[in-house]
C-alpha cells in the first residue's frame, strides 16, 4: 500500500511525538484527529488504555448544533468546547495535547484554545 508523501510526513511526526507524550491517571492525553469533513477527539489514559471522555463531529449531542460544519474551524471549536466540558464533569482537569503528528494551525488550534477557554488546562 503506497501513501502519500504528505500522509507519510504525518506518520514521522506522529511517532516523533509520541515518544515522549504518555497519559497518565493524574494527566491523561488528549488527542486530535482530523479528516477532510469531520474532527475527532479523546481523552486517554495510557497507562490502562482506556478512553476516558470522547468528542467527535459525528457525535449524537454534538451534530445538530454543526449543520455541516465538521470539517472548519467552527466545528473545532464546537468540539474542543464539548470534549472540555465532559472532562470537567468527570474531573479531569489537566490534559497533555497529542496533536497526532498534524501541524498546530488552523482547527487544530481552534480545538486546543476552545478547550483552554472551557476551563482544560495543557
Amino acid at each position: 500500500m503506497k501513501l502519500s508523501s504528505r500522509v507519510e510526513a504525518r506518520l514521522r511526526r506522529k511517532k516523533r511525538v509520541r515518544r515522549r507524550l504518555k497519559g497518565t491517571t493524574d494527566k491523561p492525553r488528549l488527542t486530535v484527529f482530523k479528516s477532510a469533513k469531520h474532527i475527532y477527539a479523546q481523552i486517554i489514559d495510557d497507562s490502562t488504555a482506556r478512553t476516558l471522555v470522547e468528542a467527535s463531529s459525528l457525535s449524537k449531542d454534538i451534530k445538530p448544533q454543526l449543520q455541516g460544519k465538521g470539517g472548519n474551524k467552527d466545528g473545532a471549536t464546537l468540539i474542543g468546547g464539548f470534549i472540555a466540558k465532559r472532562a470537567l464533569e468527570k474531573g479531569i482537569k489537566r490534559v497533555i495535547f497529542d496533536r497526532n503528528g498534524f501541524l498546530y494551525h488552523g482547527r487544530i488550534k481552534a480545538l486546543a484554545a476552545a478547550a483552554r477557554q472551557s476551563g482544560l488546562e495543557f
